[in-house]
C-alpha cells in the first residue's frame, strides 16, 4: 500500500564520544524514509534550500523513495542541526538549530500522492503535519512523530494535531513533557485521551512501549554492542513500522506489534554507522536475519 512521509531534511554535525561528523545528511524524513523502504516505496514530501550539496543529494536516490514531492528551493536554506552525544550515549546537547527552510510552507503535494493511505508525520513543525494531513481525508492510517521543541513552543497546534491522528510517537521525556505524568503507561493513556487511537513511547536502550486503545504491550531495544552514532534512531524506527504496516496492511495490536519489531531491527543498524552510512550498505536479507534472532529473543521458554 501507498505510504507517503513528510518531515525534515538537513545538514547534521555529530559530536559523539566514537568521533565527529560535520555536515552529514540528516533529518526526520530521510532516515524515516531510508528505512521504509526497505518494506514498502515511500514517496517524500520536503524542502531543501538552494545551498543543499550536490554529493549529499546521492542517498536519496539509493533506496525506494518516489522524489516527486522533493523540492530545493530558491532563496532558502536548509535546514541544520548540531549536537552532541555525552558518554552514555543515550543523552545529547543541541548546540545549534538553524531551522531554515523548515520554517517556510511545505511543498505542494504532488497529485500522484493523492492516493496514499498510509500517511507518517515525521518530525517537523506541528503546523505542516497538519497541512499535509489534511490533504489525505481516506487515508487508512496517519501517523506523527514529535519532539520537545514543539511540546514546549507549539502546544496548541500540537494539541489540534492529536485529534486529527491515529497513532502518536515521540520518547519517553517528551511524553513526560506533554502530560507530566512520569509512568510511561499512564502518559500513554493520557494521551489517548487527546485523540489518538495509539501511542508509541521510545526508551532508548530500554526499547520501546505501545499503549493502545485495546491493550499495553513492550518490546526489548536490540541488543546492539556497537554504537557509533544514535541519530535518526527513533526515525528508523518510525521508518520499519510504517513500512511494515504498508507492506501487511495489518493495523491490529498485534500488527503493531510486529511492526514495532521491524522498526527496533532495522533502527540497531542505523546505530552503526555516522549518519545514512550503514542503511547504505544494509540489504533486506540482513535485516530478515536479525529480526529472526530478535524473535527468537523474545521467545518464551
Amino acid at each position: 500500500m501507498s505510504l507517503i512521509v513528510t518531515g525534515s531534511i538537513g545538514i547534521d554535525t555529530i559530536h559523539a564520544p566514537t568521533g565527529n561528523a560535520d555536515s552529514v545528511l540528516g533529518g526526520s524524513a530521510i532516515y524515516f524514509a531510508a528505512a521504509a523502504s526497505f518494506w514498502s516505496p515511500v514517496r517524500l514530501v520536503g524542502a531543501v534550500g538552494e545551498d543543499f550539496p550536490a554529493d549529499l543529494e546521492k542517498p536519496f536516490h539509493a533506496f525506494d523513495i518516489d522524489l516527486e514531492g522533493l523540492e530545493k528551493r530558491a532563496g532558502s536554506k536548509t535546514f541544520r542541526w548540531t549536537g552532541k552525544y555525552l558518554d552514555n550515549m543515550n543523552d545529547r546537547e543541541t548546540l545549534s538549530v538553524e531551522l531554515n527552510v523548515l520554517a517556510e510552507d511545505l511543498p505542494p503535494v504532488p497529485e500522484a500522492y493523492r492516493d496514499s493511505k498510509y500517511v507518517f508525520l515525521a518530525n517537523t513543525h506541528p503546523g505542516g503535519q497538519i497541512a499535509l494531513r489534511s490533504q489525505f481525508p481516506e487515508a487508512k492510517l496517519v501517523v506523527a512523530d514529535t519532539m520537545d521543541l514543539w511540546i514546549e513552543t507549539e502546544r496548541a497546534l500540537l494539541t489540534d494535531l492529536l485529534k486529527q491522528i491515529d497513532g502518536l510517537v515521540l520518547n519517553d521525556s517528551e511524553a513526560f513533557l506533554l502530560t507530566e505524568k512520569r509512568n510511561p503507561v499512564t502518559a500513554g493513556k493520557h494521551i489517548l485521551d487527546m485523540g489518538p487511537t495509539f501511542v508509541v513511547i521510545k526508551k532508548g536502550e530500554h526499547g520501546a512501549l505501545l499503549v493502545h486503545k485495546d491493550g499495553v504491550a513492550a518490546l526489548p531495544a536490540y541488543p546492539a554492542e556497537n554504537v557509533v552514532d544514535p541519530t535518526g534512531a527513533g526515525d528508523t524506527f518510525g521508518g520499519g513500522m510504517m513500512g511494515y504496516l504498508a507492506a501487511t496492511g495489518d493495523t491490529s495490536i498485534g500488527g503493531l506489534v510486529k511492526a514495532m519489531a521491524a522498526g527496533t531491527v532495522v533502527a540497531s543498524f542505523n546505530i552503526e554507522k555516522f549518519s545514512l552510512e550503514r542503511l547504505l550498505d544494509l540489504k533486506r536479507p540482513d535485516i530478515d536475519t536479525r529480526l529472526n534472532e530478535y524473535a527468537d529473543m523474545l521467545a518464551v521458554v
